[in-house]
């Protein structure tokens, strides 16, 4: 059974340091961290078995797929449990596209322990935690292109579809099931749409088919 008064945690980071650092400064803080991991395959799995009231996830994983395909398959399968992810970008655009992927919260790394703390508490009561100084920037809407609307034009429609389809969180053998093409040959179109964006990961390129997405209205 659940107590109350000490929230439940699962962290996902793929740094070592980085999640036992805040796992020991959050249990110092009276919460209840049940498991860390470093996957999206992870994130899921802890979910499940050990039913959080909150998942704090890094939306960049260097192994598989990101903190955004793992926050949207946390919530295909359980919508109870709040996403907050942790991440070193202060942009909007990754704002948005962590909150299309179901969290309730964006966290910068960079955040005093007894702010992470506040806006956990925010989440835990219902709330959404957005960083004050990008407020403003994610709930107005875009009027002009992004600089990078030009490179996801140059992608074919498959292209498109695919990288629309990992800005939804969905995994390489997901995205092969909807399109009905075999994991090899999505594995292909995702390389060559980070190479045709510069992008540096699926992160990145999720990012990107976000913002063309809103200007695409």
């Amino acid at each position: 059974m659940k107590n109350p008064s000490s929230p439940r945690l699962v962290i996902i980071d793929d740094h070592e340091l980085a999640r036992e650092g805040l796992r020991l400064a959050l249990v110092q803080r009276g919460f209840e961290v049940v498991a860390v991991g470093a996957t999206a395959a992870e994130a899921i799995e802890l979910t499940q078995t050990t039913d959080p009231d909150v998942v704090l996830l890094d939306i960049r994983l260097r192994d598989g797929p990101d903190g955004l395909a793992a926050a949207a398959g946390i919530k295909a399968l359980n919508q109870s449990v709040a996403v907050v992810m942790l991440s070193l970008h202060d942009d909007a655009d990754y704002v948005r596209a962590a909150l299309k992927a179901g969290a309730k919260g964006y966290i910068l790394k960079d955040t005093a322990l007894d702010e992470l703390c506040a806006e956990l508490k925010t989440v835990l009561s219902g709330g959404v935690a957005i960083p004050q100084a990008l407020l403003a920037a994610v709930l107005t809407p875009k009027a002009a292109a992004p600089p990078e609307y030009h490179l996801v034009e140059r992608l074919t429609d498959r292209e498109r579809e695919v990288l629309r389809l990992i800005s939804e969180g969905k995994t390489n053998k997901a995205i092969a099931r909807e399109l009905v093409i075999s994991p090899a040959t999505v594995k292909a179109h995702v390389e060559r749409c980070l190479a045709k964006l510069g992008a540096a990961d699926r992160t990145q390129a999720a990012v990107m088919m976000v913002r063309w997405m809103e200007a695409e209205g």
